[in-house]
């Protein structure tokens, strides 16, 4: 897991360090540390969130073994499998 405040002091770093990252398909999804919540990097509930809150992982096995869960909006059909799990 890797928090997005941790890859630069300045927007720019961090935008430019986080691309770096995307080119070597070392980051795959997207998280809100607060919510505990997982999605995709086109997630558009993902790209509302703080900075201050935003981690990536490399793979969804990741994410799940941080204790995050998958997002009702952009994984609808994991977040489904999850939520009957849950009940």
């Amino acid at each position: 897991m890797t928090r997005h405040t941790s890859l630069g002091d300045t927007a720019f770093k961090r935008s430019r360090n986080l691309k770096l990252l995307l080119d070597k398909r070392e980051i795959a999804f997207a998280g809100n540390a607060k919510l505990k919540i997982y999605g995709t990097l086109a997630c558009r509930s993902g790209k509302r969130m703080r900075v201050e809150n935003r981690v990536f992982f490399n793979s969804e096995a990741e994410a799940i073994g941080e204790g995050y869960r998958p997002c009702g909006h952009c994984m609808t059909d994991a977040y489904k499998i999850w939520r009957k799990l849950v009940d």
